[in-house]
C-alpha cells in the first residue's frame, strides 16, 4: 500500500474505525477530511444485495442530483442540421455530426456525455468499441437518445446523472465537491440513495442495500449506516 502523506494520516484518524455514520455527520465529516489543495470531488459507492449477471437484476438509472454535481458537465450533441440551433441555445459545448463522428473515429473522446436523437443512433453503431468502454453511448433508457434535445441537454448541465451497478454489484457516483455545504452533499447523496431504493429489482433477496461509503478524491472512505440514510 502507498505510504500516507502526513495531511492524510491526520485525515484518517478523524474517522472513527468500526463505526457506521449516519448520512448527515458523514456528510459534515467529509468537509474535515479532505486535505489536498484542490476542491476534491464527493463520491458514493453503494454496495447492492444484486447479482448483476442475472438481466433481472441489473439496476441502472438516472438522477438529478438537487444541487448538481459541481462539475462542469461537457456535453456534445450529435444532432441533424434542423436540430444544431436548440441545442446550442440549451447549453451544448459541441454541436454537429459527421465531423465529430469522424473525430470519435480518430480517437476523441474529450466530453462527458454525448446526446443525440433517434435517426442518428444508427450512425453511432460503428462507434461502440470507442464509446462503450467510456460510458458514452447515447441510450434511451437515460434519456441521451431523444428527439427534445434542448431539454436533455438543459438536465445534463443541471446535474443530471446516470449510474449502472457495476459487476462486482457496486454502484459509484460523483456527487458533488468538497466546497459544497455539508447539506448540499447530505441532500444529493440522499436523492441518489432514495433513487436506488426505488429501482430495487423483484428478484433481488435478501438484504439490497448492504454498505455504502462516502469519500473524497484524496481521502480515506466513510462507512455509512444503511439504516440511517
Amino acid at each position: 500500500m502507498a505510504k500516507l502523506t502526513k495531511k492524510q494520516k491526520e485525515a484518517a484518524a478523524k474517522i472513527e474505525k468500526n463505526k457506521l455514520y449516519s448520512l448527515k455527520d458523514a456528510s459534515a465529516l467529509i468537509k474535515q477530511v479532505a486535505s489536498a489543495k484542490f476542491d476534491e470531488s464527493v463520491d458514493i459507492a453503494v454496495k447492492l444485495g444484486v447479482d448483476p449477471r442475472k438481466a433481472n437484476q441489473m439496476v441502472r438509472g438516472v438522477v438529478t442530483l438537487p444541487h448538481g454535481t459541481g462539475k462542469d458537465v461537457r456535453v456534445l450533441a450529435l444532432v441533424t442540421p434542423d436540430k444544431e440551433a436548440e441545442a446550442k441555445a440549451a447549453g451544448a459545448d459541441h454541436v454537429g455530426l459527421d465531423d465529430y463522428l469522424q473525430k470519435i473515429k480518430d480517437g476523441w473522446t474529450d466530453i462527458d456525455v454525448i446526446i443525440t436523437m433517434p435517426a442518428v443512433m444508427g450512425k453511432l453503431g460503428p462507434l461502440g468499441r470507442v464509446l462503450g468502454p467510456r460510458g458514452l453511448m447515447p441510450n434511451p433508457k437515460t434519456g441521451t437518445v431523444t428527439m427534445d434535445v434542448a431539454k436533455a441537454v438543459a438536465e445534463v448541465k443541471a446535474g443530471k446523472i446516470d449510474f449502472k451497478v457495476d459487476k462486482t454489484g457496486i454502484v459509484h457516483a460523483g456527487i458533488g465537491r468538497v466546497s459544497f455545504d455539508a447539506d448540499k452533499i447530505y441532500e444529493n447523496a440522499h436523492e441518489i440513495v432514495q433513487t436506488l431504493i426505488k429501482l430495487k429489482p423483484t428478484a433481488a433477496k435478501g438484504t439490497y442495500i448492504k454498505s455504502i461509503h462516502l469519500s473524497c478524491t484524496m481521502s480515506p472512505a466513510i462507512a455509512l449506516d444503511p439504516k440511517a440514510v
